[in-house]
């Protein structure tokens, strides 16, 4: 199994980030077809596959690249470098993706290969056309869902920040993705190959969410940055602009209708916050009334205090019982 050694100052200092490339890229691999496809991406797939195929189907370098690029358990590492900061642009890792020469970029995508690169590949301007690639998987595929994604993120993040608190590292970092566990000692299971530990000690380490199945890792010197890209699983991955039903929005109003409806699953007031874009005060005068009607309740969780819907809040949810509340 690959581990890496982690000190108590590093677990201390890392991050938890919103990358947009890293969703991209997430996204570019479901598209190719090599790694396993999320229930999330499956859905996005269906509007995303055509317009893809239209534009870049018969391209000559795009089929070929993502082939050699995103193979089965592996990713070039040009694509997947660390975000730049705490709150990266997609220009700007993009940006960083394009420094890349394209000497660098060729000895990436034959690591591991086994295999000569497609002829294509060899010829100049790579680098400039897989930017194209990605900059248009992002224009036109990505971006326009990115708000609504990032917000998942934001909860994602916000519930393992929570569970820190609660449980420690161990609670977070076990199972964050598959074959990922914390085993004691400074020591973290990165997954199951049989990789040499990995010392990053002294080193800035990020985890990034993504709707991607597995997630990756990657690392980069000099600046010791090291990063997990794990999958946003779960309750918490569900669609935060899920449509309330209309007759219950007539009723109650839109906003407390969509605080009703994401409570199918017991959720913090931050975490209504990241999924909403609301104010910790309105989402939180939102709580208390649906409270006082008796449609939502509370109770505490370790140190979080979590808010479910009561009966009466699911069978005002259902569309069934929507559907008979008469017009006011």
């Amino acid at each position: 199994m690959g581990y890496w050694w982690i000190d108590a100052d590093v677990l201390a200092s890392s991050r938890f980030v919103v990358s947009p490339l890293a969703e991209t890229v997430g996204c570019l691999a479901a598209i190719n077809g090599q790694h396993r496809v999320s229930p999330a991406q499956r859905d996005w797939l269906t509007g995303a596959l055509p317009a893809f195929r239209a534009r870049w189907g018969d391209d000559e370098f795009a089929l070929p690249f993502l082939r050699d690029a995103i193979r089965p358990g592996w990713l070039a590492d040009f694509l997947v470098k660390p975000p730049p900061s705490d709150a990266p642009t997609f220009a700007e890792e993009l940006a960083r993706v394009a420094d890349t020469s394209d000497e660098r970029a060729r000895r990436d995508l034959t690591e591991q290969l086994g295999r000569p690169l497609a002829p294509v590949l060899n010829q100049g301007g790579l680098v400039e056309r897989a930017v194209e690639l990605v900059d248009w998987v992002w224009r036109h595929t990505v971006r326009p869902a990115w708000p609504r994604i990032r917000r998942v993120f934001e909860a994602d993040i916000v519930a393992r920040t929570d569970r820190l608190s609660t449980g420690g590292w161990a609670a977070v970092l076990d199972g964050m993705r598959p074959g990922m566990r914390w085993l004691g000692d400074g020591r973290l299971q990165i997954n199951t190959y049989d990789y040499p530990p990995m010392d990053v000690t002294g080193s800035r380490l990020l985890f990034v969410p993504t709707t991607a199945a597995r997630g990756w890792v990657s690392w980069e010197e000099p600046g010791a940055v090291h990063t997990v890209v794990y999958p946003c699983t779960g309750w918490l991955a569900q669609d935060p602009d899920v449509v309330p039903p209309e007759a219950l929005a007539r009723l109650i109003g839109p906003a407390r209708a969509r605080i009703l409806t994401l409570l199918a699953a017991p959720k913090s007031t931050t975490q209504l916050v990241a999924l909403t874009g609301q104010t910790l005060g309105s989402a939180g005068g939102h709580l208390r009334v649906l409270r006082d009607a008796g449609l939502a309740a509370r109770r505490r969780s370790g140190r979080s205090v979590l808010y479910y819907r009561t009966a009466l809040g699911d069978a005002l949810c259902s569309k069934e019982h929507s559907a008979e509340v008469p017009d006011q």
